[in-house]
């Protein structure tokens, strides 16, 4: 399946695309998709800067601001500090996580991957994830993408869903189960 092939909707669809096309043209489709994936743990990882990305209340230059001097400091290249300030003033900044997430999808479809979204109770080492990426494949039996989510109230295990496939080991799906089956106990 090629990154052509792929079908994208919305916002989020919209600015991935021209991304990717830009990307694709200047020949930084992995120095892009690199730059995008540290955004994303930044984001992640700063309760900051997830507030300035999705505050309707801090205005469009200085969020523009804001997002351009925290993009110098994490180092990522002019083209995607230039996207993310086209996004920032196009108000738009609320969407830039679908947006990485659907860049990352435009990829995988260009390197003939497989996505597989994988929500965890804590970020997986990079050991975890070699091992879950080798087990995904085997089970597919093609290249796998992972997009990687942490979700606390999973509590452990994983829920990975590839395509309409969903395989939900999560201990809080595991003590519903033991609850509608202690219900009926009695």
């Amino acid at each position: 399946m090629s990154a052509e092939n792929i079908k994208v909707s919305g916002i989020a669809g919209r600015y991935a695309t021209a991304l990717f096309e830009l990307a694709s043209d200047a020949k930084q489709v992995d120095a892009v998709a690199s730059d995008l994936a540290t955004i994303k743990t930044a984001v992640e990882e700063s309760a900051d800067l997830a507030r300035l990305i999705r505050s309707p209340l801090i205005s469009r230059d200085d969020q523009e601001r804001a997002i351009l001097a925290v993009l110098e400091k994490l180092g990522v290249s002019d083209l995607v500090r230039r996207f993310v300030g086209t996004v920032a003033q196009n108000r738009r900044l609320f969407a830039l996580a679908d947006m990485i997430d659907t860049y990352g999808r435009l990829l995988a479809a260009q390197r003939g991957e497989v996505v597989a979204k994988v929500v965890s109770a804590k970020k997986l080492t990079a050991k975890q994830m070699e091992a879950l990426t080798k087990e995904l494949k085997a089970a597919i039996g093609s290249d796998v993408a992972i997009e990687a989510d942490v979700d606390t109230d999973i509590i452990g295990g994983l829920v990975v869903k590839v395509g309409s496939r969903m395989v939900d080991s999560s201990i809080r799906t595991k003590l519903q189960n033991l609850k509608f089956a202690m219900k009926g106990v009695g």
